[in-house]
C-alpha cells in the first residue's frame, strides 16, 4: 500500500462532521457523527473500511484546536490500536490558519461540513502550520493543570485591575502612589476594608495606625510609624466620597478582595499540584537559575516533544514570539506588531520565565536593557518578549540536546 488518506474533522460539543479525500483532493465521503466515544469509534470504522476500498498506506487525521471538544477525539484516534501508530497521525490545526486557507478559495460551497473540507485539503496540501500534534499522556495531563493555572492568573490579573479602579474611588492617592510596596497583600487589603473611609484613617491618632500596620504586616515594616504619617498624609490629599455611595463603594472592595485572594490561594495550590507531577518528568529547563518546576511545566506541557520544530524558528512561530512585516519597496518598517497567532498559553509561560531569568542572567539582562532603550514606546512589554524570542533559542536546544543550561561567563 501506498499514498495517504486524509481526514478532516469539524469539532462541536455535540457532533463531529468528517470529510475523508484521497491524496489528489478527491471526496471519498462526508458524514456527521456523535462526539462520543460509540461516534469515534465508527469514525474509525468506516475511515478502516474505505482505506481497504482505496488502498493506502497512512491515515492523516486533522481537526481544529478549538476548546475542548476535540481533546478526547484526538485522544482516542492516537490511542486506538485499531490503527498502528506508525501508519496514522493525528494533528491539531490552528484554528486561525485554518480560517485563512479558507479565504484562498475562489468559491466554497455554503454547505455544512465545509470546515471539514477545508481541513482536510489544508492536511493534503501542507500549507498550514501545525498547532500541535496530540503529545503524549504525561504532557496531557500536565497541560490541563498547567492551562487551568494559566486561567487562574488572567483571573486574578483582571480582578487585580479592577480592584484598583474602584480604589481609586475610595482612596485615589494610594491608587496613584502607594506607600505600601504592595496594594494587593494582607496589610493593604485590610486597611482599604476595615476603615470605612480616608478620613478615619487620615485623623485616627498616629500610634494606632502604626500599630494596626505592625499587627496586620506581622512585624515586618521596619518604621510603622513613619509609614502611618506618609498613609495619613496620601489619606488628606485624596478625594472624598460623598456618603451616598461611601457604603456600596466599600462593599464592593470587599468582594473584590475575597475574590482576589481566592484566586491567589487557587494559584497556589496549582502551583503545588504541578511541583508533585513535575517530579515524574525529567527535564533541564530547572537548571537555568529563575525557572522553577511550575514554569518549566508550563512551556513542556505545550511542546512536548521538541524534534517535531524543526528549529528554534519554528518553535517561536509556534509560541506567537514573531512579529509581522512592513515593507515597501526599500522601506521596512522596524517596529511592527506581535503575529496574533500561536500557542497563547506557550507564550505566556515563556515571557513569564524570561523575567524571572533575566534578573539572573547577565547575557538576557544586558538585552533586556538594550531593547528597553531602543524602543519608543510600551517599553518594558516589547523589550520583554524580545528577549524571550532570544529565549527561545536556549529552551530549543536544551530540550533538543537533553543538556544542562550553563551560562556564559561574563
Amino acid at each position: 500500500m501506498e499514498g495517504t488518506i486524509f481526514i478532516g474533522i469539524d469539532v462541536s460539543q455535540q457532533t463531529n462532521t468528517v470529510h475523508v479525500m484521497d491524496g489528489t483532493g478527491n471526496r471519498l465521503w462526508q458524514r456527521t457523527f456523535d462526539n462520543t466515544l460509540t461516534g469515534s469509534q465508527e469514525i474509525v470504522r468506516q475511515v478502516l473500511e474505505t482505506r481497504h476500498k482505496h488502498p493506502a498506506g497512512f491515515l492523516s487525521f486533522g481537526l481544529e484546536a478549538t476548546g475542548c471538544y476535540g481533546d478526547l477525539i484526538a485522544m482516542y484516534l492516537r490511542e486506538t490500536d485499531l490503527i498502528p501508530r506508525f501508519e496514522k497521525a493525528v494533528r491539531l490545526l490552528n484554528p486561525k490558519q485554518v480560517s485563512q486557507f479558507k479565504k484562498s478559495y475562489a468559491e466554497l460551497p455554503k454547505t455544512d461540513g465545509i470546515d471539514s473540507f477545508v481541513i482536510a485539503d489544508s492536511l493534503r496540501l501542507g500549507r498550514i502550520g501545525l498547532k500541535g500534534t496530540v503529545v503524549e499522556d504525561k504532557y496531557l495531563s500536565l497541560q490541563k493543570l498547567t492551562r487551568s493555572r494559566f486561567q487562574v492568573a488572567k483571573d486574578l490579573s483582571r480582578e487585580k485591575n479592577r480592584y484598583l479602579q474602584t480604589l481609586f474611588l475610595k482612596f485615589s492617592t494610594l491608587a496613584q502612589d502607594p506607600p505600601l510596596s504592595n496594594l494587593f497583600g494582607a496589610t493593604a487589603l485590610d486597611l482599604v476594608n476595615d476603615f470605612e473611609s480616608v478620613d478615619e484613617i487620615a485623623y485616627t491618632p498616629l500610634e494606632e495606625l502604626a500599630e494596626f500596620l505592625n499587627q496586620h504586616g506581622k512585624g515586618h515594616f521596619v518604621d510603622p510609624e513613619a509609614l502611618a504619617k506618609e498613609i495619613q498624609k496620601a489619606a488628606r490629599s485624596s478625594y472624598r466620597l460623598p456618603k451616598a455611595i461611601q457604603n456600596s463603594v466599600n462593599q464592593v472592595l470587599a468582594m473584590q478582595a475575597q475574590t482576589i485572594r481566592f484566586y491567589a490561594q487557587q494559584l497556589k495550590d496549582y502551583d503545588k499540584l504541578i511541583e508533585a507531577q513535575m517530579t515524574g518528568i525529567p527535564n533541564t529547563l530547572t537548571s537555568i537559575k529563575g525557572i522553577g518546576p511550575v514554569y518549566a511545566a508550563g512551556i513542556l506541557a505545550e511542546i512536548g516533544d521538541v524534534n517535531r520544530f524543526k528549529d528554534q524558528a519554528a518553535l517561536a512561530s509556534f509560541a506567537g514570539l514573531s512579529w509581522s512585516r512592513h515593507q515597501s519597496g526599500k522601506f521596512e518598517a522596524e517596529h511592527t506588531h506581535l503575529v496574533h497567532s500561536g500557542n497563547r498559553y506557550l507564550r505566556y509561560y515563556l515571557i513569564e520565565a524570561t523575567n524571572k531569568v533575566r534578573k539572573h542572567d547577565p547575557e538576557l539582562k544586558q538585552f533586556y536593557d538594550r531593547k528597553y532603550n531602543e524602543t519608543p514606546k510600551s517599553k518594558s512589554k516589547r523589550a520583554l518578549v524580545l528577549t524571550a524570542r532570544k529565549f527561545v533559542r536556549v529552551v530549543y536546544a536544551l530540550l533538543r540536546d537533553n543538556r544542562i543550561y550553563i551560562p556564559r561567563a561574563d
